[in-house]
């Protein structure tokens, strides 16, 4: 694998190419002989206007580099950058901030308010930020989403993937610099699954989006422009225009050596 590839910079100089990036990435647990690195020196970089999935067995750290991506979780060495922004030099309040105004999230639990129509639940994050949204953006969404028709319905008025399509233009109205997606489909059934990934699929294709999502699922992964595997902490592979047959043989394959890949 090439340092030179679109998906791993070379050199903490190069990740004002990418959404996001970490560079020689640590995040471990416990200490001396208890110690466990769930990331192990990981530099990978996911381009603007790109579908990228990550993929492993489990504890292969693909829910640790989400977390430590978001500022939900703090790297014990190296660093994670979004845009040129170092999330390490900031403070709890910058980085909820961050959050809020730069990254949208969609998880396998929907986290709708349930006392708030769907249409509420879209323009939450703004409200909270005291900030005014684009009307013609939240429309351009909300008819890519396909809930014109629902958006004065409360969440327990709609089906799980209606929920979760709620969740995704949430996600997308405040125009995030990154879209990140934690086993979005996981709570759904396989046509709406289906509808989720493809929304997904057009925030990137129509809308300019950044999309990283986490997920176990070979057919999913296949709506992605590229997929980038994890195994022992450490980056192990990735697969450009992926296929889910081809998906699912690689994880089959996952044996692994624990020295990983060089970058």
């Amino acid at each position: 694998m090439s340092s030179s590839s679109p998906v791993f910079p070379a050199s903490a100089a190069e990740p004002g190419r990418y959404a996001a990036c970490t560079v020689h990435a640590v995040r471990a647990y416990g200490t001396g002989d208890t110690e466990v690195r769930a990331l192990d020196d990981v530099t990978v970089g996911f381009p603007s206007g790109r579908y990228t999935a990550v993929m492993g067995p489990s504890g292969s750290g693909k829910s640790t580099l989400l977390h430590c991506l978001a500022g939900l979780d703090t790297l014990t060495g190296g660093q994670v950058l979004l845009g040129d922004t170092d999330l390490g030099t900031l403070s709890d309040k910058q980085l909820t901030r961050l959050r809020r105004d730069r990254i949208g999230f969609v998880f396998q639990a929907f986290n709708l308010l349930p006392t708030l129509t769907a249409g509420e639940n879209v323009t939450l994050p703004a409200a909270l930020a005291g900030t005014t949204l684009d009307p013609e953006w939240v429309e351009r969404v909300v008819g890519a989403v396909g809930l014109g028709d629902r958006l004065g319905h409360r969440p327990g008025e709609l089906s799980g993937g209606q929920q979760q399509r709620v969740a995704v233009a949430r996600a997308l109205a405040t125009r995030p610099e990154l879209i990140l997606a934690d086993e979005p489909t996981g709570n759904l059934d396989s046509r709406s699954g289906a509808e989720v990934l493809g929304l997904l699929r057009e925030a990137v294709d129509s809308l300019g989006q950044t999309v990283l999502m986490v997920t176990h699922d070979p057919v999913a992964a296949g709506y992605a422009d590229t997929v980038v595997f994890l195994a022992d902490g450490r980056i192990a592979d990735r697969m450009e225009s992926p296929t889910p047959q081809a998906v699912l043989d690689r994880m089959k394959a996952f044996d692994l050596p624990k020295a990983g890949v060089s970058l």
